[in-house]
């Protein structure tokens, strides 16, 4: 963080300079202030320099309004890079330019000296100190901004055209109206309100001396809107690209289609969806490089090796485009892509007790999709049976993502060399591995304990997929009320055993009170014309049962860990 120039600066200061230079680049979003945004600015602009609507109450000297920060650094060009406070400014040009219009018939000396000053903020001056209205002090290059070419315009002509329906055109009009309005019933005062915003308002410009320590001083300043993702800066290269082979239109077009879908299939990520996608490939292109190191690294920090070379290829975001189409077929469970079968693990997958299976599923479809974005069913299902027996198994014995990298990126190489995944140097011991099952606690609380039930629940047949917008919680068959009321008769330890737990819709949602299993029964089974019945096929057959207490819960264990060795058996997964 050093090298920092900060100082506060009254709008006349920090628009009005020579070196006044501002760049909107092409990573940033689109403009985006709307008529509440520019009501909220003219009204608080407005109290401020007219308190309590007295032109006198004003102290010139002592009075300040303050706008807001502005990250900026200066890139390769010597232009001010903007990285935060694109929406104030670009929304202070407009009104600015909005004011100059009115002075046009206003020959006064303080109406004129108005003018020059909003001139000078608006516009740079050439070798004689002349305005040149060409040049602006602010332009846009936003890659997926279709309208900046009318923000330009305004700046430039003072005007719209009747085609203009952007946003920048509307806030435009907006302030027009207001300035209008404001000169018809208050033509004394007109000349002082724009003057106290150029001199009494003030902007925190900070100026960083590099656009990483820019993007890091956003990140800790922002806390009001959503800020500059990594893909932010991908989307920019790519555009760069494009642009240079005169494709940019189609590029912006399907960036745009491509950020709608993306939204749609990672909305519960962590990351922003674009920098999940973004994440996703980059495990693909690590393991085409044969890294098998378990340290990650930052998400930019891989993609801008070399100047960003891997974002400047055709190639790369078809990429994305079919991984993306891949991720959106995988959350709408489509039977046209995938077989019954797929779906079936790719459900239990989503209760993995980690993420680490879809970087490891996406280098596989990366490395073996055919020509038209589909994979082999046969291979596909062996592949994903073995991820979720050795995944499962190394979460018990080992647990930990960090701790589960190394044998799943040295895997992911051998995706990559066309060679069948073994995990042979991880395989797991049966004795060892029944005697952790068996002193491993199975409570709600981690991850594992619903992967699981997931897994047992699906490896009956009989069960139907459910749709992954289902609400899946962890029950306990024998109550925990219940358990209170026969704590004399009752092995407290069989309670949290995973063989009392099965995942039961939220919907069903069984009150504390129901601790008499012919109780819980009646919601397993569905109330007729209340309530429907669970869709987990193994509380249809518990739903049977007499009653389910002691025994039944340690039979049902012994059954599940026995399902689960076997489980690993077939997959070779055992020494």
């Amino acid at each position: 963080m050093s090298n920092l120039n900060i100082s506060r600066k009254f709008i006349i200061d920090l628009l009005g300079s020579r070196d006044a230079d501002f760049l909107v680049p092409d990573y940033q979003r689109p403009y985006a202030w709307e008529y509440d945004e520019c009501q909220t600015l003219w009204e608080d602009v407005f109290s401020f320099a007219f308190p309590d609507n007295d032109c006198e109450k004003f102290n010139t000297t002592k009075d300040e309004y303050f706008l807001g920060p502005i990250v900026t650094f200066i890139n390769e060009a010597g232009q001010k890079e903007i990285i935060d406070g694109q929406q104030r400014l670009t929304t202070l040009m407009l009104l600015l330019r909005a004011f100059y219009n009115m002075f046009d018939n206003m020959m006064d000396k303080k109406s004129q000296s108005t003018k020059e000053m909003i001139a000078t903020c608006l516009w740079k001056k050439g070798e004689f100190n002349d305005t040149d209205q060409e040049q602006l002090k602010i332009i846009s290059q936003v890659a997926t901004d279709d309208d900046k070419d009318e923000f330009i315009y305004i700046l430039k002509n003072g005007k719209t055209k009747d085609c203009f329906k952007s946003r920048y055109a509307l806030n435009f009009k907006y302030f027009q109206e207001k300035i209008r309005d404001f000169l018809q019933n208050f033509p004394n005062y007109f000349k002082y309100l724009p003057a106290r915003i150029l001199n009494n308002c003030s902007m925190l410009p900070i100026e960083a001396n590099s656009q990483d320590t820019a993007l890091r001083i956003f990140s800790t300043l922002n806390n009001r809107g959503k800020p500059l993702s990594d893909a932010d800066i991908f989307k920019a290269e790519l555009y760069k690209f494009y642009r240079d082979n005169n494709e940019k239109k189609d590029f912006i077009e399907q960036w745009k289609d491509l950020e709608t879908q993306v939204g749609r299939i990672f909305k519960q990520s962590n990351n922003s969806p674009m920098d999940e996608l973004f994440t996703r490939y980059m495990y693909y292109l690590r393991s085409l490089k044969r890294i098998k190191v378990s340290t990650i690294e930052g998400l930019r920090k891989f993609y801008e090796k070399d100047n960003y070379n891997v974002l400047k290829s055709k190639k790369t975001f078809e990429d994305l485009i079919q991984l993306a189409d891949f991720w959106e077929d995988i959350s709408n469970q489509n039977i046209d892509r995938f077989s019954n079968r797929i779906l079936r693990l790719l459900f239990v997958l989503n209760y993995a007790p980690n993420r680490m299976w879809t970087y490891f599923i996406t280098v596989y479809f990366m490395h073996n999709r055919d020509e038209n974005g589909y994979l082999e069913d046969d291979k596909f299902y062996s592949f994903l049976n073995k991820t979720i027996a050795f995944i499962w198994a190394y979460s018990i014995t080992t647990p930990g993502v960090n701790a589960l990298r190394t044998p799943i990126f040295f895997e992911m190489i051998n995706i990559i060399d066309n060679k069948d995944i073994t995990f042979s140097e991880f395989k797991f011991d049966e004795k060892t591995l029944r005697s952790v099952f068996d002193n491993y606690s199975f409570l709600n609380g981690r991850p594992i304990t619903k992967s699981m039930l997931a897994l047992y629940a699906f490896q009956d047949s009989a069960q139907d997929i459910l749709s992954l917008d289902t609400k899946i919680e962890i029950e306990h068959i024998y109550a925990k009320n219940r358990y209170k009321m026969d704590e004399a008769c009752f092995d407290n330890n069989l309670l949290e055993s995973l063989g009392n737990k099965i995942l039961l819709e939220k919907r069903i949602n069984i009150r504390a009170s129901d601790y008499r299993f012919s109780d819980k029964i009646k919601h397993y089974q569905g109330i007729k014309g209340k309530k429907k019945a669970s869709d987990i096929v193994e509380l249809k057959i518990i739903s049977k049962y007499q009653d389910f207490a002691e025994q039944e819960i340690r039979d049902r264990y012994n059954k599940m860990k026995d399902t689960f060795i076997n489980y690993l058996r077939e997959n070779n997964l055992l020494k």
